[in-house]
């Protein structure tokens, strides 16, 4: 770089604001008319003809009006100058095209100007002119505020995009010639069965058929990382391509889509766990959705939880009348409520809070919002802790489910859905246990209603699923804190496994069941393969890039309760397809609702009192697959 253009006069060319978009119309304008001008005064000249200079400016303003008319109606003017690539030349061409329809006209109209072949002349020349004077000066912006930041990008990242979609090739501009990125594309990666490089504008795009084929790319480009645009690539190459960079310690990145952007630089991120655990995304009927969901009032229990706020979330996207939120944490609330106020302005909202165990409360919500659908998010979720306050579960979980789900009945609610886990089956804990007990009630209500025994029209659906990734329960968030403090990593047992899903995946299959589920069902939804934790806990580790700090996992037994892994259904049930290829439901023994009551009021009164052992007693005998697991309880399982 010449020393007058020194790196702090470089710096202030580089952050320049964009050049503004009527700027570079005028500038066109200018452009078409004065090639309108020379391209007459030359043909003149040419075939020595008198030159007017009356007709010189009439032919100027001529070329201002057609390049105007062209600019307008290809919006030459509104690509980002510095950003233009050759996908935007062809908006010039159709423009000078359209300027070229507009002169012939105007020349045919008035013979006086030129004969035939004056005229095509003339003509072609102006379009020949306009053209390359447009591109030519797009051309220098482009190569001199690239030479200007030269100096900026030796030290950003130098990425691989695995992609060769248009959109990521008109990311390469964003990232390369920004100086707010971190990063820069040094070309386009793509698996196929024969090696090779072609390109794709400036940039290569390199063909591999095995990652052992990358090790001479990235070291001969100096790649540090690759950078992942779709979450259907990073579920793909998971097993392959992002293992190959664990192992061999380049970066992976990936970045929001679009319409998550700030402005227009794009915020690249490193891959989390999240991304690799993820599945494809989630179709759902939106459209029958909105139809059930229309001029509503929707009530969701739990609603400061993990669960619970996203569906908040969602639901407030659909046009309901009014979405209550309840729950008795005040500041998971206030903060939700806000969140929900800011995004969802004509929303109206009713926030209560309340305890799903007072039926007084449960009342005055009820009375006072008579909410039509309510989802049930509301309960106890963490195995130890519940293991160590059984009583605490049973009353939450069972109880208040039971108190919650006779409200819904009591106001004319049209559905009830529930909240379940696979922990609930096969339970070897209390909290599984609780939840099953949840699961026997509400069905047995929605078989009394069915049958006529009680009166009422509500229709109650159970949704079963396992662990959600990032919830307040899930193991992610506490591996992450383990490796930010230097570790070790924690895990009960080297063999452990469980299912996992992401809370917005989980909260559209729940929304869905809303729709195809009828009274008395239990939708298991398809939770794909178990994840050993252990082996999950190391892809973190390397993800952190702390490997190299000797970061351990120590194992540390199972806790009470606990087992090695989950189920989603149970000995005695099979599952029958339903309209989404995600949710089944599942076929489980049936209770009669009147022989419920005295149990379910005994294990009530024997929680309130904390009488512990007694709860436990009446749980196994209520669920007789309740076999508790290295637990204190174990001692009163049925034998």
């Amino acid at each position: 770089m010449p020393r007058f253009l020194g790196s702090s006069l470089s710096k202030k060319i580089a952050v320049i604001p964009y050049m503004n978009r009527w700027f570079v119309f005028t500038f066109d304008l200018l452009v078409s008319g004065l090639c309108a001008m020379a391209s007459y005064a030359s043909v003149s000249t040419l075939f020595d003809l008198t030159v007017l200079r009356e007709t010189i400016w009439m032919i100027g303003c001529l070329g201002l009006f057609a390049g105007a008319v062209g600019f307008l109606l290809f919006k030459t003017y509104k690509n980002i100058v510095r950003y233009s690539s050759f996908q935007s030349i062809w908006r010039i061409a159709a423009a000078v095209v359209i300027k070229m329809l507009f002169v012939t006209a105007a020349y045919l109209f008035n013979r006086t100007f030129l004969k035939t072949d004056q005229l095509l002349a003339a003509i072609l020349l102006d379009a020949l002119l306009s053209f390359f004077i447009l591109v030519l000066v797009r051309l220098i912006v482009v190569v001199f505020y690239n030479y200007t930041i030269a100096e900026f990008t030796q030290s950003k990242q130098k990425v691989l995009i695995y992609s060769t979609d248009l959109n990521d090739i008109t990311l390469t501009n964003l990232l390369n010639l920004n100086t707010q990125s971190n990063y820069t594309v040094a070309g386009f990666l793509c698996f196929a069965s024969k090696n090779g490089t072609y390109s794709i504008g400036t940039l290569p795009v390199f063909v591999v058929e095995k990652t052992s084929a990358l090790r001479k790319i990235v070291d001969k480009e100096e790649i540090q990382g690759i950078l992942f645009t779709q979450q259907k690539d990073i579920i793909a190459e998971r097993n392959r391509l992002i293992a190959y960079c664990l192992e061999k310690k380049l970066n992976t990145f990936t970045i929001p889509s679009i319409g998550k952007w700030q402005h227009t630089t794009p915020q690249l991120r490193n891959l989390d766990i999240t991304d690799l655990l993820g599945r494809e995304e989630i179709h759902i009927n939106t459209d029958k959705i909105e139809q059930d969901f229309k001029d509503k009032t929707i009530l969701v229990t739990g609603a400061a939880g993990s669960i619970g706020s996203e569906l908040c979330r969602q639901i407030a996207a659909f046009k309901i009348r009014k979405l209550v939120l309840l729950d008795n944490c005040e500041t998971g609330l206030h903060n939700l409520r806000l969140e929900l106020e800011e995004k969802f302005p004509n929303l109206e909202l009713g926030v209560m809070i309340g305890d799903v165990r007072s039926n007084d409360r449960l009342n005055f919500v009820f009375e006072r919002h008579l909410p039509q659908i309510v989802f049930h998010a509301a309960a106890y979720k963490h195995v130890p802790l519940m293991e160590e306050n059984p009583n605490e579960a049973f009353l939450v979980n069972a109880v208040g489910t039971r108190n919650i789900a006779h409200a819904a009945l009591d106001y004319g609610v049209e559905k009830f859905l529930m909240v379940s886990t696979d922990k609930a089956v096969n339970p070897t804990n209390v909290m599984g246990a609780s939840k099953r007990l949840a699961e026997i009630y509400v069905q047995s209500l929605n078989q009394a209603v069915k049958e006529g025994l009680l009166p009422g029209k509500t229709k109650y659906i159970t949704t079963r699923f396992g662990n959600v990734l990032g919830s307040q329960g899930s193991v992610i968030p506490l591996f992450k804190a383990q490796i930010e403090k230097g570790g070790p990593v924690t895990v009960t047992h080297p063999e452990i496994t469980r299912f996992f899903m992401t809370i917005r995946e989980a909260c559209l299959l729940m929304l869905e069941a809303s729709v195809i589920g009828n009274g008395g069902d239990i939708l298991v939804f398809d939770m794909g393969t178990q994840v050993k934790i252990a082996d999950l806990a190391k892809k973190m580790i390397q993800l952190s890039g702390q490997e190299e700090s000797g970061i351990k996992i120590e194992y540390t037994g199972l806790r009470p309760g606990e087992k090695l892994y989950e189920e989603v259904l149970g000995a005695e049930e099979y599952t029958r397809p339903t309209s989404h290829e995600k949710i089944r439901i599942a076929k489980a023994d049936t209770y009669v609702f009147n022989d419920l009551q005295p149990l379910y009021n005994r294990l009530g009164d024997a929680a309130r009192a904390c009488r512990s052992e007694e709860a436990v007693r009446l749980a196994k005998e209520i669920v007789p697959e309740y076999i508790s697991n290295n637990s204190e309880f174990s001692k009163f399982d049925r034998k």
